[in-house]
């Protein structure tokens, strides 16, 4: 158990994946040509990071919104929209690949395109990681220590916090899982993702509250993974708005940035966890 700042048993954290078109190219580079998905995609940084920054400073909530490369190179007044109104940038792949789909070359020389991209659209260096479609490789903890990460959001197997081990010193977990991620609840892109069902705002929102409210019961890490082109949605940004008010109003919960929680696990001292390959 982690207690936060205050006594709080209880840390939430809004993140915000700025995908893009980058989450339907990687594997799919026919996708380029359909204009009306590429449209859909964009509405995230054109349309839905605007909205979504005005209700994070109406709340005066810190988020962490995570990057991929090629976001970062086709809209890098977003990200410095994003970094100026005071928020955190985390990379989040280059072209949005699935790790595992890649060669351990190919994995380190994506990770470092993707710092180098960051660092120069942010002017700052990035120490926060989420892999695309949270789908981790054994090897690319240890490749994030060696560059200097401080966290990793990308694992499932724990409602807390921990130091994750490597051969190149510890990162900070944050864990997560699917129930906090609006892509889930609405997204639908023909012959890309979704079967067609939509679930409306307020479906999504009772879901995410009551997994904050399992937090609330047991301590926890509440991280709730959002998308501008799908949350930046008029209909489900309002949603959005009212569920952050309802958890900056938690005297019992500790909001913060990703970031913010991840020093604050640092500070802890606590003991690196080894986490073994699986071997059937």
């Amino acid at each position: 158990m982690i207690n936060y700042p205050g006594d709080r048993r209880v840390a939430a954290s809004f993140s915000f994946d700025v995908d893009a078109e980058s989450a339907v190219l990687f594997g799919a580079p026919q996708n380029a040509q359909r204009m009306s998905l590429m449209s859909h995609q964009a509405y995230g940084p054109l349309t839905g990071v605007p909205r979504i920054l005005d209700i994070l400073e109406r709340h005066r909530v810190t988020a962490t919104f995570f990057v991929p490369g090629v976001t970062a190179l086709r809209y890098p007044e977003t990200v410095k929209a994003i970094v100026g109104a005071g928020h955190e940038i985390g990379v989040h792949g280059y072209l949005h690949e699935e790790l595992p789909s890649l060669s351990p070359a190919e994995r380190k020389d994506t990770l470092l395109r993707s710092i180098g991209v960051i660092e120069r659209a942010s002017g700052q260096r990035p120490t926060a990681h989420r892999a695309p479609m949270w789908e981790m490789t054994w090897d690319y903890p240890e490749l994030l220590a060696q560059e200097g990460f401080l966290y990793d959001s990308s694992l499932m197997d724990s409602d807390h916090p921990y130091e994750l081990a490597t051969s190149e010193g510890s990162l900070v977990e944050l864990p997560l899982h699917w129930g906090l991620d609006d892509w889930e609840q609405y997204c639908y892109l023909p012959g890309v993702s979704g079967t067609g069902y939509i679930a409306e705002p307020d479906v999504a929102a009772r879901l995410w509250r009551s997994e904050l409210e399992g937090m609330r019961a047991f301590g926890g890490l509440w991280i709730l993974t959002n998308h501008p082109f799908l949350s930046g949605r008029p209909g489900r940004s309002l949603a959005l708005d009212r569920l952050i008010g309802e958890v900056t109003a938690m005297e019992d919960v500790w909001t913060a940035s990703l970031g913010q929680i991840a020093q604050h696990v640092r500070s802890l001292g606590l003991t690196p966890r080894k986490v073994s390959e699986f071997e059937g």
